[in-house]
């Protein structure tokens, strides 16, 4: 027994040694390995769109991967993954190039259990059209990845080495998530047969749960079914929700290491925190902006969104997308919602009625006239104290009750039926318009739906750095009630319930761009009102039945619009270009993009 043991013991101490051989030891493809160079590519590099993949293990020397390197093209993002002596490669060109703080996980494909369940309510395809690619790229930009050039997806749809999948919602036919997988084997001839899955993004707005899972799943059996031995992917080393996901999985870590060059793109992969990591999405999407056109950034107060802009002489304080050029007479017409009313309607915008929330007999008559009512405090922001569709006194006196712990001063104004949408104003130019939509979830038949909220407010709060979250209050409770449920109850499979009334981005709510379809006089009623109030940026919103339609109700203006989320629209572009005009633009930098291209395909 003790002989037997004693066997078992050397046979799993030998399979460890074995597998580190194997992921670690083995030596660059060239040496002693003739049989291997025969089928393998050398130099191999795989085109992404997004960048170039350079499989580090197909190199011959040091030398060669770092003059590959440095053919990087503007704008894009080339990965060294494989990379067994890093060390060498840096001390090449340490100026040049940097260490990615990523893990390499690996999934052993013989092993791999496939779901018991298969999730409902979204299906998982190949990227089929440019309408599926200009939603991967749109996904991209909301989890800040690097664009795809829009010609890739088609001069690489023959390709056997690249597959980009897409999951398209059953209900309303959106691309809500993206994955990419690269197969070694046709990329450069892999003896190990390998695989590897890379972009893989969930659109920020979906209400599905279980996407990412679903996407890891899909390349994982499409690989598996194509005979591959494993498939690897690189994750942040802070990614731990990720990093959850893919362990659950079965993936383990392996000992690889990846480069990538110091641009811009990667700058705060090798420069470590600065003051401005600690700056909320909507100030640091301005200052990203200006740190990639050369413009001096200085925070003076990380927590408030503060900021100062300096360039060729020139100096703006910031507060996110507030900034000395809007005075304090603009700021003030913005912040008390009944003078931003009688602004804008004295200059001929539609307005619905209004009154101040004092006395019962004023409020029951204009309850009476409207039968449904929105309650919002006359100052403040972020949703905070808002009631909408109340249609009683009890409800009426509650929500007042509610607004005043936030403002003294109370509105009452008639609730107008459709879509809230947001339109950005820049120099009083139309930049970007999205409907914004109130927090919704959908039911799996096995969740709560306070664990469904709990789910989604974490996913939410992942996706807006914090930012957008689910509360779990007075408010919800009613919506969740007008449905017919309790917090506590579970929801029928694909059932979609409202569980908040508002569609303020900070409640969880959701943004949609529609930039190229707002109908003309939703734009012309949004610069008109940024023109009376006379403020260089607004976000002007209104209440439409559909944004190709012309009909409209103002509902307020905000000084300090957020111009995160609202991608691809050029928010944050048209910002900087409006308190730095001779700052280079993003024009010129697609100009340096497609340059640089032409120059590597010649």
């Amino acid at each position: 027994m003790t002989g037997s043991t004693s066997r078992r013991g050397r046979g799993a101490y030998a399979h460890r040694l074995e597998r580190m051989r194997n992921q670690a030891m083995v030596p660059p493809f060239g040496e002693g390995r003739e049989s291997d160079t025969q089928q393998t590519k050398t130099g191999a590099a795989v085109d992404c769109g997004w960048g170039r993949l350079l499989f580090g293990q197909t190199f011959e020397s040091a030398e060669a991967l770092v003059e590959t390197m440095r053919a990087e093209a503007p704008e894009r993002r080339d990965i060294a993954v494989y990379v067994r002596d890093p060390h060498v490669v840096l001390s090449l060109a340490p100026q040049e190039m940097f260490l990615d703080p990523s893990h390499t996980y690996r999934l052993d494909l013989a092993t791999y259990k496939t779901a018991r369940r298969r999730p409902a309510g979204f299906f998982i395809r190949r990227l089929a059209s440019a309408a599926d690619a200009d939603a991967v790229n749109r996904i991209y930009a909301t989890r800040g990845m690097v664009p795809v050039r829009p010609d890739f997806f088609w001069s690489q749809r023959d390709s056997r080495a690249v597959t980009c999948f897409v999951v398209e919602d059953e209900l309303t036919g959106n691309v809500i998530g993206t994955v990419m997988g690269v197969d070694h084997g046709r990329a450069f001839g892999d003896p190990a047969r390998g695989s590897s899955l890379w972009c893989l993004a969930v659109d920020p707005q979906a209400t599905r749960p279980g996407i990412g899972e679903a996407l890891v799943r899909h390349i994982v059996e499409y690989f598996k079914a194509r005979g591959a031995a494993f498939t690897d992917l690189s994750v942040l080393h802070d990614n731990e929700q990720a990093i959850a996901l893919y362990e659950k999985l079965g993936f383990y870590r392996v000992p690889f290491f990846t480069l990538k060059r110091k641009n811009q793109i990667n700058e705060r992969l090798f420069v470590g925190p600065g003051p401005e990591a600690e700056l909320n999405p909507y100030a640091r999407i301005i200052v990203d902006e200006a740190r990639r056109r050369g413009i001096d950034v200085q925070v003076t107060d990380a927590p408030g969104g503060f900021f100062r802009l300096s360039y060729g002489g020139r100096t703006v304080h910031c507060r996110e997308s507030l900034s000395e050029l809007t005075t304090g007479v603009a700021m003030s017409i913005c912040d008390d919602k009944a003078v931003t009313r009688r602004v804008v309607e004295r200059a001929g915008l539609t307005v619905p009625a209004q009154i101040e929330a004092d006395g019962r007999e004023a409020l029951e008559a204009f309850l009476a006239e409207h039968g449904s009512l929105v309650v919002k405090p006359a100052r403040g922001e972020q949703g905070r104290g808002i009631a909408v569709g109340v249609e009683t006194m009890e409800h009426l006196e509650e929500a007042i009750a509610t607004a005043k712990l936030y403002c003294d001063r109370v509105l009452v104004e008639q609730r107008v039926a459709g879509e809230d949408l947001r339109l950005v104003v820049i120099d009083y130019r139309l930049v970007a318009a999205a409907v914004r939509r109130p927090a919704r979830i959908v039911g799996d038949g096995r969740a709560t739906i306070r664990e469904l909220i709990e789910r989604q407010s974490r996913r939410r709060a992942a996706a807006t750095g914090g930012e957008s979250t689910i509360p779990l209050d007075a408010e919800t409770e009613r919506c969740v009630a007008a449905a017919g449920y309790g917090l506590d109850d579970v929801a029928d499979q694909g059932e979609e319930i409202a569980v908040r009334r508002t569609a303020n981005l900070h409640t969880g709510g959701t943004i949609h761009d529609v930039t190229g379809e707002v109908h003309p006089r939703l734009v012309a009623a949004a610069v008109a009102a940024a023109r009376a109030i006379e403020i260089p940026v607004v976000g002007i919103d209104l209440m439409v039945r559909s944004p190709r339609e012309p009909d409209y109700a103002f509902i307020e203006a905000n000084e300090r619009p957020g111009l995160a989320n609202h991608e691809p629209q050029p928010t944050a572009e048209r910002f900087v270009d409006l308190l730095f005009p001779l700052s280079v633009p993003a024009a010129v930098r697609q100009a340096a993009l497609l340059d640089g291209r032409d120059r590597c395909s010649a």
